[in-house]
């Protein structure tokens, strides 16, 4: 066990991280773990999870498993659930998994549409609605009085851009859902925070089809990508304020993207 772990600014609290099997959410899973808190690991691939999980042992942190869909409300719940029942209390909603697929809104595989809404919006929603109650009562009595919920949106949550529309509609609701929420809870010590992140190296890009990756690719390839840890440290930037700080929104480019 580092020394980070024994005097973390984040020791005693429980974080829940979705879409944590690669990416951001793996990425902020371990940034979480060196801040000292106890770390629950959610998505759909289970091995990767588990590898995850190995890493973060060997660094004596405290860690739960949670192979979960977050698009089944069902098992949204029980992420949480789980997650409280394991460590006894729930400080931090990551909302990080969803799925970016791009093209044109004219001829478009409505799938992939549904796909995105579900994923990006109401797996969010589902997270968000089972992991509330547990917020709300962090925030009363737990060891920083303060709890949070950080939301990952991206630039396209902020501007559009043609070929982008769905995910563009899909990113602006995080957005909208999220200040409303804010506003809603934010008497109460429940923090929500908006991350927007540019370019960033991870495997998002290739779910989309050959030919929009192709685009992609001739957009972004000359320009250094954000990297999925300098998400991850404005996330734990985030949650680790003090409880009279509420960073209500960030928006995080690579310097080189327009």
């Amino acid at each position: 066990m580092t020394a980070n772990h024994l005097d973390g600014p984040l020791i005693g609290t429980v974080v829940l991280v979705t879409g944590a099997s690669s990416g951001i959410g793996e990425a902020t899973a371990l940034a979480f773990s060196q801040l000292g808190a106890a770390v629950a690991i959610a998505a759909r691939r289970a091995e990767r999870l588990e590898a995850l999980a190995a890493r973060l042992r060997e660094e004596g942190s405290k860690v739960l498993v949670v192979t979960a869909d977050a698009t089944d409300e069902s098992q949204a719940q029980e992420a949480v659930e789980r997650t409280v029942s394991e460590f006894g209390r729930l400080d931090t909603l990551v909302n990080n998994a969803g799925v970016m697929l791009l093209g044109p809104v004219v001829g478009a595989p409505v799938d992939e549409w549904r796909q995105m809404v579900n994923i990006n919006l109401l797996g969010l929603l589902y997270c968000s609605n089972a992991a509330l109650p547990h917020l709300l009562r962090a925030a009363e009595d737990g060891p920083r009085r303060v709890a949070d919920m950080v939301n990952i949106s991206s630039v396209a949550g902020r501007e559009t851009r043609s070929g982008s529309g769905v995910y563009n509609a899909t990113k602006h609701g995080v957005g909208a859902f999220s200040d409303a929420l804010r506003k809603e809870v934010t008497t109460r010590h429940v923090r929500v925070s908006l991350v927007e992140p540019g370019a960033v190296k991870t495997e998002l890009a290739s779910h989309n089809r050959p030919e929009i990756q192709a685009g992609m690719q001739e957009r972004f390839g000359s320009i250094e990508r954000l990297e999925a840890h300098d998400i991850a440290d404005a996330i734990t930037y985030i949650v680790s304020r003090p409880r009279h700080v509420a960073v209500n929104e960030v928006l995080i480019r690579p310097t080189e993207q327009e």
